[in-house]
């Protein structure tokens, strides 16, 4: 009957780490576009999911976009594979695109951001971000960052 228990308790613990990691990913910083927020090589815990709930303010983490800026739709297979980036939510869906990413976006003054997408800054000044490379498709978002880890 103990090791019947054992069992149990074992499988419950199993199946709590599998959905943890299904929930929660940890991603280590690379580069200096967020600094003095997050510096090279800190891991920042994320938790996967939740765009319907984004809100301006919040650090994301998303896919590298290709170099004319359109995302794919869909998941890759693996995570260790993709190239991630780390960046601030600027504004929102129906938010007016900042003035300083107008350029980047080629909006005029009083433009909002169209739906499905997000304006995303780095904290640093040598963040590439979308005052370079325009909208992120908030479809690559991978989650929203909870808290560092180191």
């Amino acid at each position: 009957m103990r090791y019947f228990v054992i069992l149990l308790l074992s499988l419950a613990v199993a199946a709590g780490m599998v959905a943890a990691r299904r929930r929660f990913v940890v991603v280590r910083v690379a580069g200096m576009s967020m600094v003095p927020t997050y510096q090279p090589g800190d891991r920042v815990l994320v938790r996967r999911g939740g765009r319907p709930a984004l809100r301006r303010g919040q650090v994301v983490v998303f896919r590298r976009l290709p170099p004319d800026g359109v995302g794919r739709s869909g998941r890759p297979a693996g995570l260790r594979g993709t190239p991630w980036l780390i960046k601030r939510v600027a504004a929102m869906p129906g938010d007016t695109v900042p003035d300083q990413v107008a350029p980047g976006v080629r909006a005029a003054p009083g433009d909002v951001v169209p739906a499905g997408r997000l304006v995303v800054l780095g904290d640093g000044p040598t963040s590439r971000d979308s005052r370079h490379w325009g909208y992120l498709p908030a479809s690559e978002v991978l989650g929203v960052v909870i808290r560092r880890l180191s």
